[in-house]
């Protein structure tokens, strides 16, 4: 061993304050990769996935390029269609009994929050335009939908960049779709990913340097956030980015967030929040996840590749092409975290 030089020495023995290391991650390979998106540099930001329950082997996943529009990927990767539009951002699905709605924040006009609403042609892949709908003032950056247990009523969630978080009635009984802004929920800084917990009626939200929090998702509820996590270094490292659930019974399962300051993933157990393990993606014949944005999980049977579940991440370099989405194996990750 070296010896170190004594001003080394000496600023070492001054040092008072330590900075948090990250928990050592399990690597996971990818199973699948999607064609890349069209546009270069920031472009691939989020996965929604549906689930063919007749033929697994033709579900679909949506990505968002939001410089050019969103694609539609089968389980392969492979790009099946391409919808232009401006400036999308995230983007989310119901399957209302049949109708496939897909609903996405719309950036392209930075001082109205809007959003963009889908229908999912699962036969021909390829999303339908519904419409554009303004929300309220301010940049639409993150987006996630509830359909409420009692009523099945839609309901999405617009997480604006400043981390005021608009949500908006959607009705969709008429000729055309109607959006109205029922209430308005506030965070402190920067916030994005989200996801809604239907069983539950739980929305969790990610503000990206302090952590996550809670809300009760009924417009009637209080607007209160709830902490749950917090950005610490060690189980989450900022930007505390995308969130995704893998439920199980009434309200049990996983809470998931990338955890992009070191590239990883962190499983939180439900209901009560607890840490529960991280992972990483990398180590495969694909090569892994860098600065994740958006990711996606949804359980279930999607074939031999994924057979209790597939989850989706965005790849923030995916040199030398432009970015991607990796598909990942549930099965794979539980074994690696050594879950039930």
């Amino acid at each position: 061993m070296r010896a170190l030089p004594f001003a080394a020495l000496l600023l070492a023995g001054c040092a008072t304050t330590s900075v948090p290391v990250a928990i050592e991650a399990p690597t996971v390979a990818a199973t699948a990769e999607t064609d890349p998106v069209d546009t270069a540099a920031d472009a691939a930001d989020d996965p929604a996935i549906w689930r063919n329950a007749g033929d697994p082997a033709k579900s679909l996943v949506i990505g968002t390029d939001k410089k050019a529009g969103i694609h539609v990927y089968s389980l392969a990767g492979k790009r099946l269609s391409f919808t232009p539009a401006a400036r999308l951002n995230n983007v989310d699905l119901r399957d209302l009994g049949g109708r496939v709605i897909a609903a996405a924040s719309d950036r392209a006009d930075i001082a109205t929050a809007h959003v963009s609403l889908f229908t999912l042609d699962t036969a021909a892949a390829k999303l339908v335009p519904l419409g554009r709908f303004p929300v309220g003032p301010g940049e639409a950056y993150g987006m996630c939908l509830w359909t409420r247990a009692s009523d099945h009523a839609l309901f999405g969630f617009v997480v604006l960049k400043d981390g005021r978080i608009d949500q908006v009635a959607i009705d969709l009984s008429g000729a055309a779709p109607k959006m109205k802004t029922v209430r308005s929920m506030k965070l402190g800084t920067q916030s994005e990913g989200c996801v809604v917990d239907d069983r539950t009626g739980l929305l969790y939200v990610a503000e990206e340097d302090v952590g996550l929090w809670r809300f009760d998702a009924d417009p009637s509820a209080p607007v209160t956030a709830t902490p749950i996590a917090k950005v610490d270094g060690k189980t989450l490292v900022a930007d505390a980015e995308g969130l995704a659930l893998a439920p199980s019974g009434r309200n049990g399962g996983y809470l998931v967030a990338s955890s992009q300051g070191d590239n990883a993933y962190t499983l939180y157990r439900l209901p009560g929040v607890t840490y529960a393990g991280r992972f990483r993606i990398g180590g495969g014949a694909i090569d892994g996840t860098s600065d994740t944005d958006g990711i996606e999980l949804m359980l279930g049977n999607f074939g031999p590749a994924y057979p209790q579940g597939l989850f989706a991440a965005q790849d923030g370099d995916n040199a030398p092409a432009t970015q991607n989405f990796k598909y990942v194996s549930w099965a794979s990750v539980k074994r690696a975290l050594k879950l039930r």
